[in-house]
């Protein structure tokens, strides 16, 4: 018996597959040129407390007793 094998498919595998990364390459490197890496950004918000009654544009005025809990003080 003799083995057969096709050349012309081994040669179209690679082909394409060759064409499949040739694709991706110019893709990824169309999207990195037209988005781009801009940099930082020129925006600063400087340190913002994440409790908003301590933060300075709060809307609400401070309870004596800070507590988050109805209670004794907190009501």
């Amino acid at each position: 018996m003799e083995k057969t094998t096709s050349k012309e498919s081994v040669l179209a595998t690679w082909i394409f597959i060759i064409i499949l990364a040739v694709y991706f390459l110019i893709y990824s490197l169309s999207a990195f040129v037209l988005i781009g890496d801009q940099g930082p950004p020129a925006w600063n918000f400087d340190i913002v407390k994440d409790v908003p009654g301590e933060s300075p544009e709060a809307i609400y005025k401070k309870l004596p007793d800070p507590q988050h809990v109805k209670g004794k003080k907190g009501e």
